[in-house]
């Protein structure tokens, strides 16, 4: 079933300009898509909490199919991905990146 969350769409002509401006907000992760696939792994591999659309894109029904999916697909958990999001946390608030992977 559909999760009960608040999650904002943007949309704006390409949808680059409003994900870009979304992303300097603290605690936001706006991802933009462009099929459904990008719309379901913005959720699942990258927790997205804000869906950018592009209405020069694509026509509305393909929107609407991908703010469905987006809205319909939770976070997996997985620990690669949470790490992951752990690291962008961290880089958020202090500003030091993260150490390089071993064998780099």
């Amino acid at each position: 079933g559909v999760q009960t969350c608040a999650l904002p769409i943007l949309i704006g002509g390409s949808g680059n300009g409003e994900q870009i401006a979304a992303n300097k907000i603290a605690g936001v992760r706006a991802a933009i898509a462009w099929s459904q696939e990008t719309a379901r792994l913005a959720r699942e591999h990258n927790n997205a909490n804000v869906l950018s659309l592009g209405a020069r894109m694509y026509s509305a029904e393909e929107a609407v199919s991908f703010t469905e999916v987006f809205l319909e697909t939770a976070f997996s958990g997985a620990s690669r991905h949470a790490r992951r999001l752990a690291m962008i946390a961290d880089y958020e608030a202090t500003g030091e990146m993260p150490p390089l992977p071993a064998g780099l």
